[in-house]
């Protein structure tokens, strides 16, 4: 219990520590819950301690980010040239990382260091894109297509190549769960919701707030079939977010605004920021600083990411793009952690990987949460002069 209240402390300091440096330079508040997380943790203060309550807690956190993601989805953003050129991207990207990885490592070890290197933070963006009011410009649904595919392309990757199955088997049972899922998509798209959206307004402000509890429900169901079929736990909450977002889709807006509302203070009040604030925690720092080359591995694993993921990033640029746009996108689609945290977890549980090339992974994705969103803002300019941009037609080939 002291770890939770030292937690819950910091989770309260973080927006503080960002409002007061957002004065002088705007810093996403995961940085900040990131660094406050590595301060108490066992490898500086050590006033926090690794305990399963808190990990429990951190990981609905992580399945709450990817719920959130899910939701954000742009079907715009997908379809046309963008799509297209995103999961191109992707695809380069993931086949780069892999071949960096054999050179340096073998087997599943390999897979690991190229599905890290291949992802991107949809879930951290997000948030970044709304608050500059990019969201629904042409820059954000680019960025919104290779956050998207960034997230969802390696959740299948890691289903697939690394859940303990022959990748045949594995895509068998991959294939099941889409069968499932897409069943759920085909109801939420078929059957009428507005009984359910009346019985939602009905609650949004009495005690029993039947959309959170039907969100939970939604998160919880889909994130036990994953761990049933044995595949990854956030491709599930993913799922579960297109699922809701689904089923809301002709709610009245007052409606919707509201339950998002809610959720997100679920999530961003409570769950996220221990996730990230652990994460700070079980962040290996003693064994980057007992070695120097592998603490000179972190700057140059952000360089890798950069490239591996960045470059093929651009190829989803909006059209006509200036060099400056360009670049913003391709610094976002860099911008990677949770799937690193992710793989490098399931890495590490099993034995193949160590915290040490964990932390090293681990530490030039919040290098690059730092950074790049940083950079390309500053590179963009003030997101809010565009809000009355239109989105660009996509239907182009």
């Amino acid at each position: 219990m002291p770890s939770l209240l030292v937690i819950s402390a910091l989770a309260v300091l973080a927006p503080l520590a960002a409002r007061g440096v957002g004065r002088v330079l705007r810093v996403p508040i995961i940085v900040f819950e990131l660094l406050l997380g590595i301060l108490v943790g066992p490898s500086l203060l050590g006033w926090v301690q690794e305990g399963p309550f808190i990990e429990a807690l951190s990981d609905f956190g992580l399945a709450l980010l990817f719920f959130i993601a899910g939701t954000e989805i742009q079907a715009n953003a997908l379809r046309g040239r963008t799509g297209r050129r995103a999961w191109l991207g992707w695809l380069i990207s993931i086949a780069v990382g892999i071949g960096i990885g054999v050179t340096f490592m073998s087997g599943e070890a390999a897979v690991i260091m190229g599905i890290a290197l291949a992802s991107t933070a949809l879930g951290t963006l997000i948030p970044i894109l709304r608050d500059a009011g990019e969201l629904r410009t042409p820059f954000g649904l680019s960025v919104s297509a290779i956050g998207t595919v960034g997230e969802f392309g390696p959740l299948v990757a890691i289903s697939v190549f690394l859940g303990g199955r022959n990748p045949g088997v594995s895509t068998l049972v991959l294939l099941l769960f889409a069968v499932i899922a897409g069943l759920a998509v085909w109801w939420a798209m078929k059957t009428p919701q507005g009984l359910l959206h009346e019985f939602v307004d009905s609650t949004l402000h009495t005690s029993g707030q039947f959309a959170v509890r039907l969100v939970l429900l939604i998160l919880a169901a889909l994130a036990v079939l994953s761990i049933a079929l044995d595949i990854d736990m956030l491709l599930g909450a993913f799922t579960a977010g297109i699922l809701w977002k689904l089923i809301m889709r002709e709610a009245d807006e007052r409606t919707r605004e509201a339950v998002d509302s809610k959720i997100e203070a679920v999530a961003f009040g409570f769950l996220v920021p221990i996730f990230f604030i652990y994460t700070g925690v079980t962040f290996d720092l003693a064994a980057l600083l007992a070695d120097p080359v592998l603490l000179l591995f972190v700057p140059i694993t952000l360089v890798v990411l950069l490239i591996v993921r960045g470059l093929p990033s651009m190829l989803a640029a909006p059209p006509g793009a200036s060099v400056r746009e360009r670049i913003a996108v391709m610094l976002m689609g860099a911008t990677a952690l949770p799937i690193i945290v992710a793989v490098t977890a399931i890495g590490v549980s099993e034995g193949i990987i160590p915290t040490s090339h964990a932390a090293v992974l681990v530490g030039a994705g919040m290098l690059s949460v730092l950074l790049f969103p940083l950079i390309a803002t500053g590179i963009r300019g003030d997101g809010v002069k565009r809000l009355g941009t239109s989105p660009v037609e996509d239907d182009a080939a």
